[in-house]
């Protein structure tokens, strides 16, 4: 099994279950030290791990790493394209340079993963499955999350038609859109725009924590829609709600949106 971004939040504890599980573990992401600990807790509940720093913004680290998981491993059977960034602001105060980088990590990152897995996953007959993590901001825009909901609409329309593209070798493919889960996102992401930012950021990072779903709830919820071949998997509660507006009622969802906008300034 390989997951991106899996020193902490949502990656971290998809390994540790899944070693708890059995599986043995491909794991990247681009702070060494922490992908380090996570190996070394799967390890001690018996599973071969294999690690490495990663930029999943460069495919030739992205490719490095596939072969180095090929190598030691011979097959894989899930690929977690799991890391991803977050920037809080609208477009108007979104620079080009925050597009950029929030697209090469977040859309990019995904894209690189497929590439320098899905075709060994295909030549070696065995099916499997492609886990991409989107957002709830890819099921319904927030216009305080312009480009972060931007490229993790991306990453659900390109999971929705590698979906269809790979049924045909076996491998499903599920978009997972969490909601309000308590990870780092809250402190490490960039806040733009007008305002008090250390404010805005203590008020999100409070909401988040007084919401109170956990990393390990997440992962236990990811596993068992990709265990039942979810197209896509809204994790935790406002995630369901604002994906079954987004299909029954638009209207009531960009109103919706919008008021969760305006809590958020």
């Amino acid at each position: 099994m390989v997951i991106t971004g899996a020193g902490s939040g949502i990656g971290r504890e998809l390994a540790v279950l899944c070693a708890r599980r059995g599986a043995n573990l491909a794991l990247c992401d681009i702070n060494d030290a922490a992908v380090r600990d996570t190996a070394d807790t799967a390890r001690q509940l018996g599973r071969d791990v294999l690690t490495r720093k990663v930029d999943i913004a460069d495919p030739d680290q992205m490719r490095a790493f596939a072969d180095a998981s090929f190598s030691h491993f011979g097959d894989v059977d899930i690929l977690v394209n799991n890391a991803g960034v977050g920037l809080i602001g609208g477009f108007l105060d979104t620079s080009l340079k925050d597009w950029d980088w929030l697209v090469s990590i977040n859309l990019m990152g995904v894209v690189h993963g497929c590439d320098a897995f899905i075709p060994a996953m295909i030549d070696s007959g065995r099916g499997g499955q492609v886990v991409n993590v989107s957002s709830a901001a890819g099921l319904l825009a927030n216009p305080q999350l312009s480009a972060y909901s931007a490229t993790k609409f991306a990453v659900l329309g390109l999971s929705e038609a590698l979906r269809i593209e790979l049924k045909p070798h076996g491998i499903g493919v599920t978009a997972i859109c969490p909601g309000v889960i308590n990870t780092a996102i809250t402190t490490a992401s960039p806040i733009r725009g007008a305002g008090d930012s250390d404010a805005r950021r203590q008020r999100l990072a409070a909401t988040y924590k007084k919401r109170g779903y956990t990393p390990e709830r997440a992962a236990r919820n990811i596993l068992r829609a990709v265990g039942r071949n979810h197209a896509v998997a809204p994790i935790a509660a406002e995630a369901h709600v604002l994906y079954a507006l987004s299909r029954v009622a638009p209207p009531l969802a960009r109103w919706v949106s919008a008021r969760m906008a305006k809590a958020a300034r």
